[in-house]
C-alpha cells in the first residue's frame, strides 16, 4: 500500500507542474497566465482545453472535462489511482514508499495475483483451441462464422473454444504448474471428492475483461441442443470476479464512451460484438444478469448519458423498469430504445452500418417518461384506477432522481403527458423522498435514539447506549431550525432593496443542495415551514410550539428551551452578543458550517472506502472512490475559503 504522505507529495508536485504533465500529451500554447490546446478527450478544431498552472487544474470548456494532474493522467491513460501515482512519482523522481502488508493482506494479494495469472492462461488456452485445433475450428469457429462474426472481431474480444473432453483444460493447466486450488477458486474446474472436470467443456468462450483489460472470468455458450443444459454458463463469483460490478465490453468501450459522452447498454455478449462489427464501439452488456447499481456506477465513471436497447419482448420490458429506476437513482440521463418486433440488438446491428444504426437510434430513442407512460398506459387503457397506479409508478421513478432540477423537468413533462396538475405531482414526489429518508433513518439508527432525539440532546441519548450512532450534523441542524422558527420572518439582508427573510434564505440553501437530515422530525419541521410559506402564512414560533403535531411542538419547545446551550456554537464565529442583531452574519455562517461539516463527513467516509478497497485489491472501486474523494476535497476547499480560510484537516 502507498502511504498517504507519499500520495500527498506526488499530488502536490504534479499539480504544481501540471503544464509539464499535460504537455506530454497535448500541444499547449501560452495565453495570458494560462495555456490553451486541443482537448484530448473529444474531437475539436477550435481549442477549448485550458490548463491553469496557478490553480493546478485543467478544464475543457467544450466537453466539460476537468480536474488536477492526477485526474488527467488517470483519464487519458485509463490508469488506476495507484498506477497513476506510481507513474507521476517516476516522472518527478519521487520514491514511492509503500507500507508493508500484514500476513493476511499479503496472502490475499498473492491469491488474487495467482488467480489473475491463471485466468490469463485460460484465455490463451481457449483462444488457441478455437483457431488451432481441429475441433475448435470445425465446431467453435464454424459457429461464430455462421453467426456472421469477422476474424478481426473474434481476435479483438479474444473469443475461444473449450474442448468437449471432460478435463482437457484442467490437465493442461496442472501440467503447466497451476494449482488445482486456484482452478477451483476461479471456477474453471469443478472439483467434487476425487472428481474434477472442466466447467466450460464443449462451449464457445467469451472472456470477461476488467477495466484494465485483464481476463477475470468467462461466459460460455453451449453448441449442442440439450434442453437440460443451460445455453450460457458464466464463471462463479470469486476473489477477482464479482458479476454485479462488471459489465461486458467495458475495457473495449471505455475510450469511445468518454469521447462520445454516451453509452449504449445491451443484454448479451453477441449484441456487443455485433455493434462493434457495425462500427459502434461505445457499447457494453449486462451479460444477461439483472442490472445493478455497481454496474451503473462503473458506466457513470465515463459518461452520464446512457441509452438502453431492448427487444420487444413484453415480459422483458416489464422486468426492465427496475433497471431504469436504478439508472435514474445514480443521476444518469437515460433513454430507451425499443427495437422492432422479432429483432434483438445482435440481429438488428448486423443488417446495418454505423450511420444507419445511429440514424435509427437517434430517431427512435425515448426518455424514460415517454417510454414508461406508453408502456403502462397501454395496459391501463381507460381504467381510472389503473391510470392512478400508473401515475404513482412514474412519480416514484421521478422521486429517486437525485438532482432537483432534473426532477422538476420530468415532473413538468409528466404533467403534460398525463394531464395531471404539476403542483400535485411535485407534492407527491416530495412525500416519497421524505418517506425514503425516514425509512433509511429508522433502518440505520437504533430505536432508542429515535425516541430520545425528539426530546433530549443527542449527546444525552448517545450516552445511554454505546450502540447509538449520533448524527454528526446535529448541532448545526438544530441551530438552523432554531433560527427558522424564531427569526423566520426577519430579513437576512435588511439593507438590500429586495430583502430576503431568514426562512426563505434557509429553505433555498438547503433545497439547492438537497440537505435533508437523517432525523425525520427535523425534515418534518422544514416541510411544515415550507408548506406554510406556500400558503402565504409564514409559520411563527407560536405556530410550532402550539402545533397539534406533538413531535413538532416538542421539538420547537426543546429548541427554544435549550437556546442558551445551543447558542454556544456562536463562539466559533467570535460572536457572544445579541443573535437577533447579527442575523445577516449568523444565518449564512451557520448554513455554511452545516455544508462544511457535511462535506467533512463525506470525505471521512470516502477515505475509509479507499482503504477498504486497497486492502481487498479492488483497484477499480478504489479508483472510483479516490476520484470522488478528490472532488469532495475541492468542494471543502471552496467552502473553507467562504468560511474565512478555515484549516482543512
Amino acid at each position: 500500500m502507498i502511504d498517504q504522505v507519499t500520495v500527498d507529495k506526488v499530488l502536490e508536485t504534479a499539480n504544481s507542474q501540471i503544464v509539464e504533465v499535460v504537455s506530454d500529451y497535448v500541444t499547449l500554447r501560452r495565453r495570458g497566465i494560462n495555456y490553451l490546446g486541443n482537448c484530448p478527450f473529444h474531437n475539436e478544431k477550435t481549442p477549448s482545453f485550458t490548463v491553469s498552472p496557478h490553480k493546478g487544474i485543467f478544464k475543457c470548456f467544450g466537453c466539460g472535462e476537468g480536474g488536477n494532474a492526477l485526474n488527467f493522467v488517470m483519464k487519458h491513460d485509463q490508469l488506476s489511482f495507484v498506477d497513476a501515482i506510481k507513474f507521476l512519482g517516476k516522472k518527478f523522481n519521487i520514491e514511492i514508499e509503500e507500507e508493508e502488508y500484514s500476513p493476511e493482506q499479503l496472502k490475499q494479494k498473492n491469491e488474487r495475483e495467482s488467480m489473475m495469472v491463471l485466468s490469463e492462461f485460460a484465455g490463451h488456452f481457449f483462444s488457441s483451441n478455437l483457431t488451432d485445433s481441429d475441433e475448435g475450428k470445425s465446431v467453435g469457429l464454424g459457429y461464430l462464422r455462421t453467426r456472421g462474426f469477422r476474424d478481426d472481431i473474434i481476435e479483438k474480444f479474444q473469443l475461444g473454444y473449450s474442448p468437449e473432453q471432460r478435463d482437457a483444460f484442467t490437465n493442461e493447466a496442472i501440467k503447466q504448474g497451476y494449482k488445482l486450488e486456484y482452478l477451483e477458486k476461479t471456477g474453471l474446474t469443478v472439483v467434487r471428492d476425487n472428481y474434477q472436470a472442466d466447467r466450460f467443456r464443449g462451449r464457445v468462450m467469451f472472456p470477461i475483461h476488467s477495466l484494465a483489460g485483464k481476463v477475470i472470468a468467462f461466459g460460455g455458450r453451449i453448441l449442442k441442443n440439450d434442453k437440460k443444459t443451460a445455453k450460457y454458463l458464466n464463471s462463479p463469483e470469486s476473489e477477482i470476479y464479482h458479476k454485479s460490478r462488471v459489465v461486458y465490453g467495458i475495457y473495449h468501450a471505455k475510450q469511445e464512451i468518454t469521447r462520445q459522452d454516451r453509452c449504449f447498454l445491451v443484454e448479451g455478449y453477441t449484441d456487443v460484438l455485433a455493434f462493434h462489427q457495425s462500427g459502434i464501439s461505445n457499447v457494453v452488456a449486462s451479460s444477461g444478469t439483472a442490472l445493478t447499481s455497481d454496474q451503473i456506477r462503473l458506466i457513470a465513471r465515463f459518461t452520464k448519458n446512457i441509452t438502453i436497447i431492448y427487444d420487444g419482448d413484453p415480459a422483458g420490458l416489464k422486468a426492465s423498469l427496475r433497471g431504469i429506476d436504478l439508472v435514474l437513482a445514480e443521476g444518469m440521463n437515460v433513454k430507451i430504445l425499443l427495437l422492432p418486433d422479432g429483432e434483438d440488438p445482435d440481429s438488428f446491428a448486423k443488417g446495418r452500418n454505423e450511420e444507419q444504426l445511429l440514424t435509427y437510434i437517434n430517431a427512435h430513442e425515448q426518455d424514460f417518461i415517454k417510454f414508461k407512460t406508453s408502456l403502462l398506459l397501454e395496459e391501463a387503457q381507460n381504467d381510472p384506477i389503473k391510470k392512478a397506479q400508473l401515475i404513482q409508478d412514474i412519480v416514484r421513478s421521478i422521486s429517486i432522481i437525485p438532482d432537483s432540477i432534473t426532477r422538476s423537468v420530468y415532473v413538468k413533462e409528466c404533467s403534460t403527458l398525463l394531464k395531471v396538475d404539476e403542483h400535485i405531482l411535485m407534492q407527491e414526489t416530495g412525500k416519497l423522498q421524505r418517506k425514503k429518508q425516514e425509512e433509511d433513518y429508522r433502518r440505520n439508527i437504533p430505536r432508542a435514539q429515535q425516541v430520545a432525539s425528539t426530546a433530549v440532546e443527542p449527546q444525552t441519548a448517545a450516552a445511554k447506549s454505546k450502540d447509538t450512532a449520533p448524527n454528526p450534523l446535529e448541532l448545526e441542524e438544530r441551530e438552523i431550525l432554531r433560527f427558522l422558527v424564531k427569526y423566520g420572518e426577519r430579513p437576512v439582508n435588511p439593507d438590500d432593496e429586495e430583502p430576503i427573510s431568514v426562512g426563505q434564505y434557509i429553505l433555498h440553501e438547503l433545497k439547492q443542495d438537497d440537505l435533508l437530515s437523517v432525523n425525520p422530525v427535523y425534515n418534518k419541521m422544514m416541510e411544515a415551514y415550507d408548506a406554510g410559506c406556500a400558503n402565504t402564512q409564514t409559520p411563527t414560533l407560536k405556530f410550532f410550539v402550539n402545533n397539534s403535531d406533538p413531535e413538532l411542538s416538542r421539538l420547537a419547545s426543546d429548541l427554544i428551551g435549550k437556546e442558551h446551550d445551543l447558542s454556544k456554537i456562536h463562539q466559533k464565529f467570535g460572536v457572544v452578543t445579541n443573535a437577533e442583531e447579527l442575523l445577516p452574519k449568523l444565518v449564512p455562517k451557520i448554513v455554511m458550517e452545516l455544508k462544511w461539516k457535511k462535506v467533512k463527513t463525506i470525505i471521512k467516509e470516502k477515505r475509509l472506502l479507499v482503504q477498504k478497497y486497497e486492502v481487498s485489491g479492488n483497484s477499480d472501486a478504489m479508483m472510483e472512490e479516490m476520484k470522488e474523494l478528490i472532488t469532495w476535497q475541492q468542494v471543502l476547499a471552496h467552502i473553507s475559503k467562504e468560511l474565512d480560510g478555515r484549516t482543512i484537516v
